[in-house]
């Protein structure tokens, strides 16, 4: 599969699989041996780029990338994420905690679960209004340093954030939601990051699911998370699916699913985008992977612009 560099830093496949599934996140957590054969096929098939969170489980989806790569670790590229609080006794508590005590209490726990001796990117999950960037910074430089780390990101950051971060120590990637119908960052991240020179890790690529086509308007069942989002139910759903049939049908005429048509425009964005959909079926990780092939036209661009308009998306992102 075609090699990106994100940032200059870490080389890694084209496409990564974002590992916040296997945890439970839409449905049932997989199996160990089950999330350990999904982790193997991709690799098998070209992929390097795994990316998981101390939260997705918690704790499940790095222990289950631990045990799936084991023997493949200097093949591959494994980034990880901290920065939401957990109580003294593991579970999820509220609101964010990056502290750098608690940064280190966290890779060192991380580099167990992982069963590795060091993160390729460690992110910052989301900003800490009662810590400073500079000092998540700093705290990631030192351990960068230490060879714990090798490259340090953010997610979800705003661009005085992401500047601060990077005067302190290089940001070599930010990891942020973005597709079809979430282009946000469009209007001043993206430029901030071309400017600076970091790369850019595009998480649901695929709408949560929504832009294949394959999640009906209000088909999710109560345990799955994105039944709350005001996207995938009730009028905005249905305005919303409309949009995604238009995207099939302009896919159908070249042989290919909307969701490769979606991934395919994400890549044409940007020569160090590397989009991570996650999946739980080996088919769906097959029609991932395949859309690193496609090469859009500017027509194709264009047509698939005018496919999806942005003034019709209905809902805001989350709640």
């Amino acid at each position: 599969m075609q090699k990106r560099l994100p940032g200059g830093t870490l080389e890694v496949s084209a496409i990564g699989l974002g590992c916040m599934s296997l945890s439970g996140a839409y449905g049932a957590a997989l199996s160990e041996a089950e999330a350990g054969d999904l982790l193997r096929a991709a690799y098998d098939r070209g992929v390097t780029f795994f990316d998981t969170a101390e939260i997705y489980g918690p704790y499940l989806s790095e222990q289950y990338l631990g045990a799936g790569l084991a023997g493949l670790r200097d093949k591959v590229v494994i980034a990880t994420k901290f920065g939401f609080k957990f109580e003294a006794d593991g579970k999820q508590g509220q609101g964010f905690d990056s502290r750098p005590q608690r940064i280190r209490d966290f890779v060192e726990a991380s580099l167990q679960r992982l069963r590795t001796d060091y993160i390729d990117l460690l992110y910052q999950h989301r900003l800490d209004p009662a810590v400073p960037v500079e000092d998540v910074a700093g705290t990631v430089g030192d351990l960068i340093r230490e060879g714990k780390v090798r490259a340090f990101g953010l997610s979800e950051a705003d661009a005085d954030s992401i500047r601060r971060a990077h005067a302190v120590q290089p940001v070599t990637a930010l990891q942020s939601e973005y597709s079809l119908w979430s282009r946000e960052v469009e209007d001043e991240i993206l430029p901030t990051l071309n400017e600076l020179g970091i790369g850019f890790v595009p998480f649901s690529p695929l709408g949560r699911g929504f832009l294949t086509g394959g999640v009906k308007p209000d088909s999710l069942p109560d345990t799955d998370w994105r039944a709350k989002m005001q996207r995938f139910g009730g009028e905005n759903g249905a305005r919303n699916y409309a949009l995604v049939e238009a995207l099939q049908a302009l896919a159908a005429k070249t042989g290919h699913s909307s969701g490769q048509l979606a991934i395919a425009w994400v890549l044409h964005q940007g020569e160090d985008f590397v989009p991570i959909p996650g999946t739980r079926r080996l088919d769906r990780l097959e029609e991932n992977i395949a859309a690193a092939e496609i090469v859009l036209s500017a027509e194709d661009l264009a047509a698939i612009d005018a496919a999806f308009p942005q003034a019709e998306i209905a809902g805001g992102r989350y709640w």
